[in-house]
């Protein structure tokens, strides 16, 4: 079982207009920006990108967004002080965005990943972020109910993986990767090192490869 690809381009090549995508990261630490730059070489339309925030600068997501093949934001953090593209995308009406609180955002990502068809969540309770959706008092406190993020692909990044799909991850770029791997139908994974089978530590492994499909090494030149 070797779940290697040679290059970027071919762990993205089936991925078709219209999309939803997880994409990992938390700002710049553990963001798949090689695959990013793959799939606008790829230019499906339409997509749905689901993460923690809308990019910033010109690279990563916010190059993505400035191709104009997302037509959805899903994310607890759209803006801040350099994410112009996103801003004006958004102002000029070509871009929705749906805003979840982060903690919501992780669980509904967890929830698919683990089979749960729905959950009552009090954050978000009472606030515009509610409307439209079912309320329940528990215990005397209101909650909200939250239905999970499935994804079609999610593209993330590690440290360290196998042929089998074994990951490790370095630090604070571990983030939204392992949680994202268990909730789409196909899971890419860029890595710094591809290394022989046996070279990892059971004990440190994060996420098992029976999650991922795809693993390309990119070397060591991208940010952590």
């Amino acid at each position: 079982m070797d779940k290697t690809r040679p290059d970027t381009a071919s762990t993205v090549a089936d991925i078709p207009d219209g999309a939803t995508i997880l994409v990992g990261g938390f700002g710049g630490a553990g963001m798949p920006h090689q695959l990013i730059d793959a799939l606008i070489e790829r230019a499906p339309k339409d997509l749905t990108i689901v993460s923690n925030n809308a990019g910033n600068g010109t690279t990563g997501l916010a190059a993505l967004l400035q191709a104009g093949l997302v037509r959805k934001v899903v994310c607890s953090f759209p803006r801040q002080v350099d994410s112009f593209v996103f801003d004006k995308l958004y102002r000029d009406g070509k871009l929705e965005l749906e805003l979840v609180p982060q903690g919501n955002l992780v669980e509904r990502i967890r929830a698919a990943g683990a089979g749960i068809g729905a959950f009552f969540t009090p954050t978000g309770y009472g606030t515009p972020l509610a409307e439209g959706k079912e309320t329940r008092i528990i215990d005397g406190r209101g909650y909200v109910l939250e239905y999970p993020i499935k994804a079609d692909f999610a593209l993330i990044k590690a440290f360290k993986g196998d042929r089998w799909g074994n990951l490790i991850y370095r630090k604070t770029a571990r983030n939204f990767g392992p949680v994202m791997s268990t909730a789409a139908k196909v899971t890419v994974a860029q890595v710094e090192e591809i290394v022989p089978l046996g070279s990892l530590d059971p004990e440190s492994i994060v996420t098992p490869g029976v999650f991922v499909d795809r693993v390309v090494a990119v070397g060591t030149g991208a940010s952590a």
